[in-house]
């Protein structure tokens, strides 16, 4: 997944809207037009960088007269006092795009840190971490592309990626007296060819129940390690096998141990420290 300008273009104006309101008074008040020099944008903890170039846009936004020069690509580790990116231009520019651009560096590099955390806890196991929808709302293609950059992979992009049967599907399905079989057939039957279909499991019964009725992936739902392990056990690699809930880095290398394929963490995206960035002026 690489990130498009049409991608994060609307994205920058809003926050810039957002920002910016009627104009920066402080800047506008004492820093006079004719002023330049440059400034360097640095970072202030140990990370993975991601969103250099969304970044890079936002200033050129504010003022296409800047001169950008990023010195560090995403996916690089990053050591405290890291050099990030250079920009030359009017001063007034700089301070007024500070903010906006800040903000989307550091909540991605946040993400694509965490993630990088997450992939070396489970590094030379089979499974793999991958993210989930709890983003932020606006946000997700940038969110998710920051997960790829920190080493991990993307789950759907949207509810149109991939069928997801869960738990109320399930109810309202079962109500309707239908088998588990009959609801994997009904999904494959109503949507595009070619689309996985995942069941959501909460035991190892209804797991082995969603492997045996075809489905593709089942998704093991908030599992002890000890259900995971027999789950696993059971389905002998008849389909891909997810775990999901619960999923933390004190605990992520005990669950892909069990077996598992994937692990997805909504912590990935829903819950990281942003990482310490900076900039100053010359």
């Amino acid at each position: 997944m690489k990130l498009t300008e049409e991608q994060y273009n609307q994205l920058i104006d809003q926050a810039i809207a957002e920002d910016l309101g009627t104009g920066d008074c402080t800047t506008d008040a004492l820093i006079p037009e004719s002023q330049k020099g440059t400034a360097t944008i640095r970072a202030k903890a140990d990370g993975v960088l991601a969103g250099v170039e969304v970044a890079r846009q936002v200033f050129l936004k504010i003022d296409p007269d800047l001169e950008v020069d990023i010195l560090i690509e995403d996916g690089t580790p990053l050591k405290t006092g890291d050099a990030i990116a250079r920009i030359e231009g009017k001063f007034a520019s700089l301070l007024k795009a500070e903010r906006t651009a800040l903000n989307f560096l550091q909540h991605l590099s946040g993400i694509a840190t965490e993630t990088a955390h997450y992939a070396e806890a489970i590094k030379g196991l089979h499974a793999k971490i991958v993210d989930t929808r709890k983003t932020i709302p606006g946000l997700r293609a940038l969110e998710k592309y920051a997960v790829l950059v920190g080493g991990g992979q993307n789950h759907r992009m949207n509810l149109g990626d991939g069928i997801l049967i869960k738990d109320n599907h399930l109810k309202a399905l079962r109500s309707q007296g239908l088998s588990m079989k009959e609801i994997v057939a009904k999904a494959r039957a109503g949507s595009t060819a070619g689309l996985r279909v995942e069941v959501e499991a909460k035991s190892t019964e209804e797991a082995v129940e969603a492997a045996d009725a075809g489905a593709d992936i089942v998704m093991l739902d908030n599992m002890s390690l000890d259900d995971m392990r027999r789950t696993v056990g059971l389905i002998k690699g008849r389909c891909l096998i997810e775990a999901s809930g619960g999923v933390n880095l004190d605990r992520v290398r005990a669950i892909a141990e069990t077996g598992v394929d994937i692990i997805s963490a909504g912590a990935l995206t829903h819950s990281p420290r942003a990482l310490d960035i900076n900039m100053k002026l010359d």
